[in-house]
């Protein structure tokens, strides 16, 4: 599989070069001018990502996803929510490391066999890093009214939780 991956590269190198070369384009030229339309493009979103990545790290250091995860655990119980996968539920929209590294140390100590493994396993799948994502699109294009964005796509992240525990619980 790895000679076929570097043998893959070489083609398609040699293919964009040959197409330029029959339609008498300069590669460099058009080589450099991506290049600077990619350098455009994340100083315009560093900005966005930066000011998320400072978001994230204050509510990991402040403790407010613990302080929001012990106001929800009594909830979490009465509903049937396994509490385990609650630290997941809160870090997801913000982080998609962060949520890989939860995930990593719920499997730790639930296999992803028994329940809370494949709530979490399946919330993982189901759910999206929305404020990285709106951060990075909208910023790209510069559009900073992003209020129904947010909530829509909150919205589809909790339906995302729920429904991993419900989907679990009648179907694995």
């Amino acid at each position: 599989m790895n000679d076929f991956a570097s043998v893959s590269v070489v083609v398609i190198i040699s293919a964009i070069l040959l197409v330029a070369f029959f339609r008498k384009k300069n590669v460099f030229c058009l080589f450099t001018d991506g290049a600077l339309d990619g350098l455009k493009t994340m100083l315009t979103v560093a900005p966005s990502i930066i000011g998320l990545v400072l978001m994230v790290t204050l509510m990991q250091k402040s403790g407010l996803f613990d302080f929001v995860g012990s106001v929800l655990n009594p909830l979490c119980e009465k509903c049937g929510f396994p509490v385990e996968v609650l630290p997941l539920a809160l870090i997801r929209p913000v982080s998609g490391s962060g949520a890989l590294a939860v995930l990593d140390n719920i499997l730790e100590n639930y296999p992803p066999d028994e329940f809370v493994g494949k709530v979490a396993s399946v919330m993982m799948g189901s759910t999206e890093t929305t404020f990285y994502v709106i951060a990075m699109y909208f910023g790209s294009v510069n559009i900073t009214k992003v209020g129904k964005t947010v909530a829509c796509a909150l919205l589809a992240d909790i339906t995302g939780i729920i429904m991993s525990v419900v989907s679990v619980s009648l179907f694995l």
